[in-house]
């Protein structure tokens, strides 16, 4: 089982910016699909973004596309969310997930996500 931890969130105004970090201990992490997702009061949790083991690829939601940047760093076991640009509707809890199979590379959904962190809240004001 793998361990994540979050930090990096805070309140921060809109056009701001803020960047998540996740760390990552206990599996080996650069063989592991990592995503961040979001879940705001009453909504369901939601895909953000993801990046493959190696760093290959990345995907973002049509929402945070073109302000958001998902990196990874497989030397330090960590991955990063930089979010600029910063909306109102970002206001959410931030999660880091890492990918239950190795190698996986398929829907960026949260059944295929099984370590995750205990969530960073951003709040952006208006």
């Amino acid at each position: 089982q793998e361990t994540l931890v979050e930090s990096g969130g805070g309140l921060v105004q809109t056009g701001g910016s803020l960047r998540l970090s996740c760390a990552a201990s206990g599996r080996t992490f650069s063989s592991y699909t990592m995503g961040w997702f979001r879940q705001a009061p009453g909504k369901e949790r939601e895909f953000v973004a993801a990046i493959t083991w190696s760093s290959t690829s990345t995907y973002y939601a049509a929402s945070v596309k073109g302000r958001f940047t998902i990196s990874r760093d497989n030397a330090r076991n960590t991955v990063y969310l930089q979010m600029n640009g910063l909306k109102a509707e970002d206001t959410a809890v931030y999660y880091c997930a890492a990918a239950r199979s190795a190698y996986y590379s398929g829907n960026y959904v949260p059944s295929a996500f099984g370590s995750w962190g205990q969530g960073t809240q951003v709040t952006v004001s208006s």
